[in-house]
């Protein structure tokens, strides 16, 4: 019996080495896919209320974050190309590009953005550089959308069966349970992710709101010369840069302001720098600091440390990568949660009952007076 049981456990190490090394080599679709689940699964909860099945939530869910990131990214990428060729038109970088890049040769103006500007450049051979270009690195081209679109279904199919058979995976985690520490220390994990995690969502979703309303506040008031470029995708944009505290909104509100000085600047028109102040001061206050002091420690759970939390989505990214964003808060309330409930057990120590209305050693009584 025990040589079965010592071939049935080398047996199972080698299949979970097998599934650890395939976790590592997709670990950030499934790391964005961990924190997508416990990002939705409230929403996937509350839509029970339309006595619609799980799988059917599970999709209304994937569709309700799929369908606005994609239109955003959409219109975010055409405004950048229709105002890129703009800039290049206007201030003649293609002679500039032609005259230190061999290929960019021959290319005396950018085609209008229309099927019909697009074939005509096509027949024309205008396009024949972009072509080359393109071939040249077909294949690095390729393995980058490969691996793009791979990772992307991976998170599509990860968390639409977390949010079906979420349930069913914690039932069995469960049945690994020892004097109740296993049971506890699980349940408390899932219930402070869920809080954490969902709180950022709304949290997103707050400071676009909050920054969509003030940049078009401000386009009211302002000059035409010094209005914020585009304010719902930039307020979309800073709500996204939330999720990075302390540096993230600054890396869209800075820019937009930049952009909105520099050409006033140039023509001389230095009086109407103040409105740029003004921007920076709204953004500041209103869409950065107010915020973050009021909302964010109301939305980063039941237990986790605020600035802790804070440390982990700003140094997860320098230290695992793009992913680190999603896995380092994930890995810190896993962590924060093992030391609260698991840990003092294990060493023998008594937990603290939230009920118990005991006194401390240091407090008296009335007797005592």
């Amino acid at each position: 019996m025990n040589e079965k049981r010592l071939v049935v456990a080398c047996f199972g190490v080698l299949v979970a080495a097998a599934l650890a090394f395939l976790a590592y080599r997709f670990i950030a679709p499934l790391t964005v896919s961990v924190f997508l689940y416990y990002s939705t699964r409230r929403y996937h909860k509350s839509l029970k209320r339309l006595h619609l099945p799980s799988r059917a939530r599970a999709a209304i869910v994937l569709a309700s974050l799929a369908v606005p990131l994609v239109l955003l990214i959409g219109y975010a990428v055409v405004l950048l190309v229709v105002d890129a060729r703009s800039f290049i038109m206007e201030y003649a970088l293609l002679d500039v590009a032609a005259a230190r890049l061999p290929w960019f040769e021959g290319i005396g103006t950018l085609p209008p953005l229309t099927i019909d500007g697009l074939y005509t450049a096509y027949q024309s051979g205008q396009l024949s550089p972009f072509i080359t270009f393109a071939t040249d690195h077909a294949a690095f081209l390729t393995g980058l959308l490969s691996e793009l679109f791979l990772d992307l279904f991976v998170i599509i199919i990860v968390t639409y069966y977390l949010l079906i058979d979420g349930g069913r995976l914690r039932e069995w985690l469960l049945r690994f349970d020892d004097d109740a520490i296993v049971r506890d220390y699980l349940e408390a994990t899932d219930v402070e992710l869920e809080a954490v995690l969902f709180g950022n969502l709304l949290n997103v979703i707050a400071v676009a709101l909050i920054a969509i309303a003030s940049f078009t506040l401000y386009n009211f008031v302002a000059p035409e010369a010094v209005e914020v470029p585009y304010p719902a995708l930039a307020g979309a944009l800073t709500g996204l840069a939330s999720l990075v505290p302390v540096v993230g909104m600054k890396l869209v509100y800075l820019p937009l302001a930049a952009i909105t000085a520099i050409p006033v600047a140039l023509t001389g028109r230095t009086d109407l720098l103040v409105y740029v102040v003004g921007f920076l001061v709204v953004a500041v206050v209103v869409v950065d600091t107010i915020p973050d002091i009021v909302l964010r420690p109301i939305l980063s759970g039941e237990n986790t440390h605020v600035g802790l939390l804070m440390l982990a989505y700003t140094l997860g990214p320098v230290v695992l990568g793009f992913y680190g964003l999603f896995l380092a808060p994930i890995l810190l309330v896993v962590g924060l949660t093992f030391a609260d409930t698991a840990l003092p057990r294990l060493l023998g120590v008594d937990p603290i009952d939230a009920d118990d209305d005991s006194l401390s050693d240091s407090q008296r009584r009335l007797d005592d007076f």
